[in-house]
């Protein structure tokens, strides 16, 4: 039997490391975990929400952000970079570093078959322990289906939207997304 000995990083490193890397990798607890690439398909459903987002969000006090920018998750110790961000008023940076942020209030992930169960479960119970959390969207890409998770005071809703015709109504920005917006210039197979 061959063992085989992990590294271990601080958190001092991981960043020293993230700032100078040509891809994207996500802090795990002293684990750095590579994201892999993603898709056409990824790229237009997370560009067509963050545009939707970026343009009827303009002159209110809510902030869509891309996936560029690192989410910190305190209590997890974890790092991650969601696909789409709304922050309700000025983003939180984490100990004034200026890429990492901590205080959303929606999350927009983009599944893929690599992601999909870490995106709906593990990470979605990270991104709860953030006070300011209270709307998360799971986007599926190989057809018009979108879960969206809603916090209540009992707990968590779920509401399933299917179809190109439907609306999501998003409470926590007071607007409704279109699923034909989501899924624009997407060809399903």
């Amino acid at each position: 039997m061959i063992s085989t000995i992990s590294r271990r990083y601080t958190l001092d490193e991981y960043r020293a490391i993230e700032e100078k890397a040509e891809g994207r990798s996500e802090y795990r607890d002293g684990e750095i975990v590579p994201m892999p690439g993603g898709t056409l398909k990824h790229s237009r459903i997370g560009g067509n929400i963050f545009a939707y987002f970026k343009f009827l969000l303009r002159d209110t006090q809510f902030e869509p952000i891309n996936s560029d920018l690192r989410l910190w998750i305190p209590e997890h110790r974890r790092g991650v970079y969601p696909d789409v961000m709304i922050f309700d008023g000025e983003p939180q940076l984490n100990a004034e570093r200026l890429d990492e942020v901590l205080n959303h209030t929606l999350i927009v992930e983009v599944l893929s078959a690599s992601t999909a169960d870490y995106d709906g479960q593990n990470k979605f119970r990270m991104y709860r322990s953030i006070a300011s959390f209270s709307e998360y969207l799971l986007v599926e890409q190989d057809e018009p289906f979108v879960e969206r998770y809603s916090k209540q005071a009992q707990g968590w809703l779920l509401s399933e939207f299917s179809g190109l015709e439907l609306f999501i109504p998003l409470n926590s920005v007071s607007i409704d997304l279109p699923m034909a917006e989501i899924y624009r210039g997407v060809v399903f197979e």
